[in-house]
């Protein structure tokens, strides 16, 4: 056995019988302690061959994966240095690979965590980058985190905010612009989404004056004020939108800027940890919202007081709706953009917006002030309409192209319009033009983020000029392979909603015939051939779109789940460099989006005997790769996780009979845990649809007793996002004894897990809401004595929760401290002090 901790190993003891040893270690930087950690186990050892002072540790037989794995990391290491012209802080650096671990990636002084699902071998595409962004995302704290610690709870933003920022700049390095730009379009939109939803993400509740907010958070049902009570889903969006922040803030003060920050923040720390003998020192070691925003003003010499208030001390984002006229007289165009600040979640935004219009004579860029609830701007066209003159169109990035501009209007010089399109707002965008505009802006605009709002928008447009132009995206090898996905699922939607007028094969099969398919025989699909990611990507997508396809009778063409199981059954990985097990799951996903509703005859039982052809072949599919599963398992059992996703697809729309036994055999402890994450999830699925009292309570057991706290935590989330009832509704799942079950698991028993007692709380939240449970008896005392101010109210535990007005703000403590505070719902108080 091997234990590994933070710092140098300075000696290792045995004892006289060398039967126990003891590992000495030192870390001579000072240390908050919950970046301390400790791991133990049977590991063996790899020391990194490009930098010695990096050690690596694995369980039994995992070495040639870690020997894989981490080959990447030194030049995750020189990447950071270079940017922040500052060394890595501590004087080692150790990985751990362990099982069953507490969440995939933990950053301590000097080491870090990671599941040992993590390590793949060069036969994997799928995992690779996934892991190198988790190990560059655990380094990046290494700087700011561990070494660099928070000076309060609520100045956990900062920490968070430049960790991610620094990640992002490494994957924009590693990955390209494409991939960086679309991975902060998935942020900002996870963000709009949670804050819309839930009311709004609050970075830093104790800012200005330093001063507590009167209940910064009303409106969600748990406190923010310590990282022990949060939602784990609202503290992954608060993270999400602190490195979001952090790029606003560059965009204000430059990228230079801001990496003088940070290198001062670095130096001001690696000066005080050499302080050994004065301690007093070391406060330059913990950062705080004021000396990070001091810091920006001294080296920038620019106040971004107005930016931190906006969007760090309120929640909320913006929601924009847009919509333009174009006056030909004056040859201007009129835009109107009106902002929602009153919704839940969202805020008034008073400050610059940057509009970018493509017109004929190229494209331009305006920078609106936007102070009120609607603006009206007359914005003047560079172009005279000209379209039957024969010129090349100058776009953003310089390059000119030729266009086919018989779809535009005759009168106007636009070609399209877009709003804030470097994501300099928290924003989401509703905005409104033609569809061909769109359909332009999808075959020119070279960003990647305009290109996915366009095939986002095409869906609400199903003409066969939509068809062509994501045809056209598709073809093109040399756009970027995120965005000829989409295109294929939207693809999908145009032509189930053109099914009545469609011509010609079925969408998107000819195009994969003719770029994956022999040429002899064209049901035949080639050998695989991996070398190429982008393809790659596209092959296992586009069959999963195709298979969303639906005729005039609402069904899987026959022709489209021939072609998926031709596909199966000619596929061929022998001459493949790299393993194909993420393609085949594919496959089986595209059979299980094949699967439509069954029609029942005379409400006769379906059995295996009497079913339909088509799901009989399906059937037979799925039972052929669960049962080769079991003789050649594939890499993380992305096979036999695709299967029982299907096999609960097929359930669901009444083809075979409906039995949660099969997903619980699966769920049990000793299978990996994707698989068993995938039978929990038709489990939960199970209970709701058929509203099982015992599956809940099987679920219900494995949270309070599964050894593996991941697990625990993963079905209190599916319970959450997928419940059984909710506090709107009439269930028999509802009763006293639920109520209670929840009740003590929110109070005993999770003490240790954090984690595992909010996610109780969420859940709760999500069944009873905060008022008291439907399903409990009514207190016997109707009025409470309120001693303050002498008088009787009515009882808070008894009022429904969406009443209005100045009852509501008089409940809302008292239900947020149930949840919170943990009192007994079921408990009668007669007093409120």
């Amino acid at each position: 056995m091997v234990a590994v901790s933070n710092g140098d190993l300075v000696e290792t003891v045995y004892t006289h019988d060398m039967r126990k040893k003891t590992f000495h270690y030192m870390l001579t930087i000072p240390t908050a302690a919950s970046n301390i950690s400790l791991a133990i186990g049977p590991f063996e050892i790899l020391v990194d061959p490009y930098m010695h002072e990096v050690t690596h540790f694995c369980l039994p037989q995992l070495l040639p994966l870690l020997k894989h794995t981490t080959s990447y990391l030194h030049e995750v290491f020189e990447f950071y240095e270079e940017i922040l012209t500052c060394r890595y802080p501590y004087s080692c650096f150790k990985t751990v690979f362990i099982d069953e671990a507490y969440v995939e990636v933990a950053a301590y002084a000097s080491m870090s965590i990671f599941s040992t699902n993590l390590l793949h071998s060069a036969m994997i595409i799928d995992e690779t980058p996934l892991t190198r962004r988790c190990l560059a995302q655990s380094l990046a704290q290494q700087f700011f985190g561990c070494f660099i610690s928070r000076m309060s709870w609520s100045d956990e933003w900062v920490l968070k905010g430049i960790s991610g920022y620094i990640y992002g700049l490494w994957m924009k390095k590693t990955f390209g612009v494409n991939e960086y730009r679309h991975w902060i379009k998935e942020e900002l939109d996870k963000i709009v989404a949670y804050e819309l939803k839930t009311g709004g993400v609050l970075l830093h509740p104790i800012f200005g004056g330093g001063k507590e907010k009167d209940n910064p958070a009303s409106h969600l049902h748990f406190s923010i004020k310590h990282p022990h009570t949060l939602s784990w889903e609202y503290y992954t969006m608060f993270q999400c939108k602190a490195h979001l922040v952090m790029r606003l803030i560059e965009n204000r003060i430059s990228m230079e800027f801001m990496l003088q920050v940070f290198n001062k923040l670095l130096s001001l720390a690696s000066t005080a940890s050499s302080q050994k003998f004065q301690s007093h020192m070391w406060s330059q070691m913990l950062v705080s919202t004021s000396g990070f925003l001091k810091s920006i003003s001294n080296v920038s010499g620019k106040d971004i007081q107005p930016l931190i208030k906006q969007w760090v001390d309120q929640s909320g984002v913006v929601k924009f709706y847009g919509s333009f006229a174009f006056n030909r007289k004056r040859n201007v165009l009129e835009l109107e953009i009106k902002q929602d600040y009153t919704s839940p979640g969202t805020q008034k935004y008073v400050g610059p917006l940057k509009v970018t219009v493509q017109e004929l004579d190229g494209s331009f860029n305006h920078t609106l002030q936007i102070e009120e609830n609607s603006l009206k701007h007359d914005i003047p066209c560079h172009s005279k309409s000209r379209r039957n003159k024969k010129k090349k169109i100058p776009l953003m990035n310089g390059e000119e192209v030729d266009m086919d501009l018989s779809a535009m209007d005759a009168d106007s010089p636009l070609l399209w319009i877009r709003i804030d399109p470097d994501m300099s707002v928290l924003r989401k965008v509703e905005f409104e033009q033609a569809d061909f505009m769109w359909q332009y802006q999808l075959r020119y605009e070279r960003d990647v983020v305009a290109q996915q709002e366009s095939i986002l928008a095409l869906e609400k447009f199903p003409t066969p000029a939509s068809r062509l132009a994501l045809t056209d995206i598709l073809e093109q090898e040399q756009c970027f392979y995120r965005v000829r996905m989409s295109a294929c699922f939207c693809l999908a939607k145009i032509a189930n909603s053109m099914v009545s007028t469609w011509t010609g094969p079925p969408a998107m099969k000819s195009l994969f015939t003719r770029m994956f398919c022999c040429k002899t025989c064209p049901n035949i699909v080639k050998t695989n051939n991996f070398m190429s990611f982008q393809s790659y990507f596209l092959q296992k997508t586009m069959p999963v779109a195709m298979a969303l396809l639906r005729d005039v009778h609402n069904l899987c063409p026959k022709e489209v789940l021939t072609f998926i199981l031709d596909l199966i059954k000619y596929n061929d990985n022998r001459k493949n460099k790299f393993s194909d097990n993420y393609y085949r799951a594919e496959m089986i996903d595209a059979l299980a989006n094949s699967v439509t509703p069954a029609v029942s005859v005379n409400n006769e039982v379906r059995t295996l005997d009497n079913l339909n052809p088509d799901v009989r072949l399906i059937l037979e599919e799925i039972t052929r790769f669960l049962n080769m599963e079991k003789l050649l398992p594939s890499y993380r059992h992305t096979i036999t996780v695709s299967c029982l996703r299907a096999i609960r697809v097929l359930q669901k729309n009444g083809h075979v009979p409906s039995d949660p036994a099969l997903f619980k055999s699966y769920a049990e402890y000793g299978h990996f845990v994707d698989i068993r994450i995938a039978a929990l999830e038709a489990v939960v699925d199970y209970t709701k649809v058929d509203r099982s009292y015992e599956e809940l309570q099987w679920l219900l057991n494995m949270i309070q007793n599964d050894p593996v706290p991941y697990v625990r935590h993963k079905i209190l989330n599916m319970l959450t996002r997928n419940p059984p009832f909710t506090k709107n509704m009439e269930s028999p799942l509802c009763n006293e004894a639920l109520v209670d079950q929840l009740w003590k698991l929110m109070n005993s028993g999770t003490s240790h897990d954090w984690r595992l007692r909010c996610g109780a709380v969420d859940l709760y939240f999500t069944l009873f809401g905060l008022s008291r449970p439907s399903c409990l008896p009514l207190p016997e005392l109707g009025l409470v004595l309120n001693l303050k101010e002498k008088k009787a109210v009515l009882n808070p535990t008894i009022i429904p929760e969406a009443i209005t007005g100045n009852q509501e703000t008089a409940i809302n403590p008292s239900s947020h401290a149930q949840l919170v505070g943990f009192q007994n719902p079921v408990r009668r108080c007669s007093f409120i002090i």
